[in-house]
């Protein structure tokens, strides 16, 4: 299957460089995969698709500052490092330039924090341990910038808007976009129409924003991440699943973490680990029933997700109707719903 398959081409002015005025007045469409149709809409109208009988699963990860700027000890050669997540040792990070390192370089971040290279990995990827007084999320939102995509290519006023209302858990490198279109207001009248709401965690790293290079979509590897599926969410999903509800994914990294867990278990089960899985077409879903989610890059593991969860020629021609009705594109972006 050819990465080609995956690419459409964008007007860069439909490329969103600041949220919309109100979260919920991003534009909504709606693909029905039963009839083909599809119907543009408002994500404040989004309450009248959904039902008593439904599930919505969001992803609660919290994005951290995770663009650190700094200078190597011996040289003052200033380097640029983007947090992608916490191992054992350290963490892993995405250094420019990474051929300026090597294990036992040491970085300083204004004098606060430094960070010594432990292991040289591949596509700019080190493993650093990091010295530093006090708490490291705390030191993080002294030194660090929230880590916009490098299509947004200003600042925006407020960071906070790159964030879910109901981020909670620490650990991401970037939002999980589709749930910035939801406000508190939004929130509460879904849950007064009886539509029950969950959460899962799936820290955002490399995996999802990584571009494909490979010419064949199958030779692309995911890098991991790491989720979490807690039990009260774990509960809710199979009493759903056993009285026949629909569970609505509400992004990718929640269908992610949904099909990682019924892929490898078959049913849902509360537990944390880390997930490679890649999701293209051929993919059979398990667990996820509909999914709302952003318009997203060309050539993109996610445009294939979604591609998996549909049918690619026909979410190529939804993504042409939005073009020529002008949606907005990617983080800040319009959304779908696909039924």
């Amino acid at each position: 299957m050819k990465t080609d398959y995956f690419d459409y081409d964008l007007p860069e002015e439909l490329i969103a460089q600041t949220p919309p005025d109100k979260r919920t007045n991003s534009r909504l469409m709606i693909l029905d995969r039963q009839s083909g149709q599809i119907i543009d809409d408002h994500f404040y109208n989004l309450p009248a698709y959904l039902t008593a009988n439904d599930i919505l699963v969001f992803n609660d990860t919290l994005v951290i500052p995770a663009r650190l700027s700094g200078v190597k000890t011996d040289t003052g050669a200033r380097i640029e490092i983007l947090l992608l997540k916490e191992e054992a040792g350290g963490w892993e990070v995405l250094a420019r330039p990474a051929r300026r390192l090597k294990p036992g370089t040491v970085i300083d971040f204004n004098g606060i924090m430094t960070g010594e290279i432990v292991e040289k990995r591949d596509e700019g990827r080190c493993l650093v341990r990091f010295d530093y007084e006090g708490i490291f999320l705390e030191v993080l939102e002294r030194l660090g910038k929230i880590p916009l995509p490098p299509y947004i290519r200003g600042e925006i006023d407020d960071p906070g808007r790159y964030q879910t209302v109901y981020a909670a858990r620490a650990g991401s490198a970037a939002a999980p976009t589709a749930g910035l279109h939801f406000d508190c207001g939004l929130l509460e009248k879904i849950k007064l129409a009886g539509v029950g709401v969950c959460f899962v965690t799936l820290h955002i790293g490399l995996a999802t924003f990584r571009p494909v290079t490979e010419t064949d979509v199958r030779e692309h590897k995911m890098h991991s991440e790491f989720y979490c599926l807690p039990e009260e969410t774990a509960s809710m999903l199979r009493r759903a699943r056993k009285l026949g509800k629909r569970i609505i994914a509400v992004g990718t990294t929640s269908a992610r973490t949904l099909e990682a867990v019924y892929s490898r278990h078959g049913f849902f089960r509360a537990e944390s680990a880390e997930t490679d899985i890649f999701i293209y077409p051929g993919y059979r879903f398990k667990a996820v029933d509909a999914l709302i989610t952003n318009f997203h890059l060309p050539r993109s593991t996610l445009l294939m997700m979604v591609s998996a969860f549909y049918d690619r020629e026909k979410i190529l021609a939804a993504y042409r109707h939005a073009i020529e009705m002008g949606y907005r594109f990617f983080s800040f972006g319009d959304a779908m719903f696909i039924v």
